[in-house]
């Protein structure tokens, strides 16, 4: 099932962190850093859904 949420987290980072953790702080830092960058976005979702 990672690796589903690994492939979302490249297209579209919040959806993969969603999936991992709901709708908390770490969704919310998503988009975030997703909407002031991408690249910070996917990296986030990736060490969010990695460190789980």
């Amino acid at each position: 099932m990672d690796i589903v949420r690994i492939i979302l987290a490249i297209f579209l980072p919040p959806v993969g962190v969603f999936l991992q953790v709901g709708l908390g702080l770490q969704f919310w830092l998503n988009i975030l850093l997703t909407l002031c960058g991408y690249i910070p976005g996917i990296i986030h979702a990736i060490w969010v859904i990695l460190r789980r």
